[in-house]
């Protein structure tokens, strides 16, 4: 919802900028503002943002590959201690460097009830929380519970909470 939300208004304000730069539309605050830049700078935006969004998880021996759009980005897993599935592990968050929504939530972020961690995040009702040991890591496979028995046959000794 977030993603769709927010596309919607930055397709909604390039149409106002647009039209402002045709002279279809008059908006005074606008024209001091830099149009031309503004109407740039959103679909840079967009684009950004579509370049860290996830798109899957994989799990290997020793590492969590988070798939994007172009690339993976690995996170080690030596020494996880143990893993949840935790619908509401994201809630009351902070974002402290990232992305807060626009296709994806990535980034670090902060809560009173995990502390710091990094978000992998598409869908924040499906979230399972990774406690390595200096880091905890937020992802939300689309199967919490297949993601986490699969990580109990890659991860021998990894404590699955219920």
């Amino acid at each position: 919802m977030v993603s769709a939300l927010s596309t919607a208004v930055l397709v909604a304000v390039w149409l106002v900028v647009a039209g402002v730069i045709s002279g279809e539309v008059r908006l005074p605050i606008a024209e001091p503002l830099g149009t031309r830049l503004v109407l740039f700078l959103l679909p840079l935006l967009a684009f950004g943002a579509a370049l860290f969004v996830v798109r899957g998880y994989q799990v290997a021996p020793g590492e969590l590959r988070i798939d994007r759009l172009l690339w993976s980005t690995r996170v080690e897993l030596a020494g996880l201690t143990r893993a949840a599935a935790d619908p509401s592990a994201t809630r009351g968050s902070l974002r402290l460097f990232g992305n807060g929504g626009l296709y994806s939530f990535t980034g670090l972020f902060w809560n009173r009830k995990l502390g710091r961690y990094r978000a992998f995040v598409t869908d924040p009702k499906r979230t399972v929380v990774l406690f390595v040991p200096s880091r905890t890591v937020v992802i939300s496979p689309e199967d919490p519970v297949a993601f986490l028995q699969h990580l109990r046959m890659v991860v021998p000794g990894v404590k699955i909470a219920d």
